[in-house]
């Protein structure tokens, strides 16, 4: 008796030593854990990329091991703004020209370097493109011309046979690296024969038209579709105050209302169509083209939010059009860079302008103009079409140069994907900066140092300072 309680005291002990040591590996495994986390939290990668092209994104990190300095950038995640779709350029008619006629390995690879989640990638998720020709198509077009004195009201001769050559190839391309990827789709005219002037170059919609050219609209999207491309979004008309293009069509406000609510609404819905109508798509100086269609209530209830370039006017202006319409979006959806170029200048002011002071402005994405020319600013439309516009990349034959462009929506596409929430971020005099949150829960700063001197600040988040030394002229993103 006593043989079997002494065994069953022993075996007790044995198993609540047994139990004592696995909870205290679990505690040191715990601990190591929070170890881990803790210094992964800690950690900093940095990105930096040099006026003087010394750096281009070039990788490095650091630590949350610092005191407050003089010069502070205070990241606060509890309170946030709006929704980011997304950056990117547009994928003009020229630039697919110029990537299809790549060598296939040279083609895949640079798509994948632009498209796809990889740490090589910028990872751009948003492209406008052309519906019909743009001024950076190598001729005009549109999917419905006819030959002159003759109208087609049936669009009986719709065919998007032009976009299949290049551009839908290569789209297709990129949506299999990136199936995510939203697409906003933009025309320069309408068919000629629905013009006042018959031409491509400037003119008005005709009025008798606006329903042929709302089917067009739908016609288009389902063609897309049809080609597993889906349209996010499309803008009723391309910089509609500036008929000089090649080509071009001139829009005021009240038409481009009375075509929404008339016309291209009622025909959306007829068709179920989901794609957003985005008004305006022009620049910053006229931020009363928007709010007049908004006014009009038949409109604007059609209306998902306005498209801005900034070409004249400034950035601040968005905000204007946020505060007295809360509930429409904003969107940048064009900028040059005018070739040759100047590096650090251009880097500079695209990032602090566009980059930070678009989405500090309320825009849910910043589009750059054309993804790539080649060496000449080829191709582009005779009689208005752009003649010195540098393409994110330069596309001459085979080689591939990676511009100013490539960097300035590269520091925010790699880290800022879809969904990602702009959150507030303290403003210092010569260190613009925007902080964003993405799905991931990383924490996003982008800074640019417009002074020509190193400055010295502090990011602090938490209750945690990390100390910075921003070279001149620099842009730089810091994820955490």
């Amino acid at each position: 008796m006593k043989k079997m309680q002494f065994r069953k005291l022993y075996t007790g002990l044995l198993i609540l030593a047994v139990f004592c040591s696995c909870k205290q590996h679990a505690s040191n495994d715990t601990n190591q854990k929070n170890s881990d986390e803790n210094k992964a939290n800690d950690e900093i990668a940095y990105y930096l990329t040099k006026g003087d092209r010394s750096a281009l994104l070039q990788k490095s990190s650091f630590s949350f091991k610092g005191s407050k300095a003089a010069q502070n950038i205070t990241v606060n995640p509890s309170k946030s703004f709006q929704e980011i779709d997304g950056f990117g350029y547009t994928l003009t008619g020229g630039s697919a020209d110029l990537i299809a006629a790549l060598p296939t390995a040279k083609q895949d690879s640079l798509l994948e370097e632009l498209f796809a989640d990889k740490e090589q990638s910028i990872r751009l998720n948003y492209l406008r493109i052309s519906i019909g020709a743009s001024d950076l198509s190598a001729g005009t077009f549109t999917y419905d011309e006819m030959p002159s004195g003759q109208t087609d009201p049936n669009l009986e001769h719709f065919s998007i046979a032009q976009e299949k050559k290049t551009l839908i190839p290569i789209l297709k391309k990129i949506l299999a690296i990136n199936p995510d990827l939203k697409i906003l789709g933009s025309p320069w005219t309408a068919p000629t024969w629905m013009k006042t002037n018959g031409v491509f170059k400037g003119g008005s919609l005709k009025k008798e038209y606006y329903s042929n050219y709302a089917r067009y609209f739908v016609k288009y999207i389902e063609a897309m579709k049809d080609e597993g491309i889906t349209l996010d979004a499309i803008t009723i008309q391309n910089e509609p105050l500036h008929p000089g293009n090649t080509p071009s069509m001139y829009m005021e406000a009240k038409d481009q209302a009375f075509f929404i609510k008339t016309a291209l609404g009622p025909a959306f819905k007829a068709a179920g169509i989901k794609t957003k109508i985005i008004v305006y798509d022009h620049n910053a100086d006229r931020p009363d083209y928007p709010m007049e269609i908004y006014a009009d209530k038949e409109a604007s209830k059609y209306v998902d939010g306005a498209a801005f370039h900034l070409y004249g006017g400034q950035i601040e202006a968005l905000s204007k059009v946020h505060d007295a319409f809360p509930d429409k979006n904003l969107y940048f959806t064009e900028q040059w860079v005018g070739g040759p170029g100047n590096f650090s200048e251009d880097l500079k002011w695209h990032v602090s302008t566009l980059i930070i002071g678009a989405t500090r402005n309320w825009s849910r994405n910043v589009l750059e103009w054309n993804l790539a020319a080649d060496a000449s600013y080829n191709p582009h439309t005779p009689d208005g079409g752009c003649t010195s516009c540098l393409g994110a990349l330069t596309i001459d034959g085979n080689r591939v140069t990676r511009n100013v462009a490539y960097y300035i929506i590269g520091h925010a596409s790699k880290f800022v994907p879809t969904g990602s929430k702009r959150i507030a971020s303290a403003l210092i005099d010569g260190l613009p900066n925007v902080a964003f949150l993405t799905p991931q829960g990383n924490k996003v700063l982008i800074v640019v140092n417009t002074e020509s001197g190193a400055q010295t600040f502090t990011i602090e988040e938490a209750g945690r300072y990390a100390p910075v030394n921003l070279p001149g002229g620099s842009a730089a993103t810091f994820v955490w």
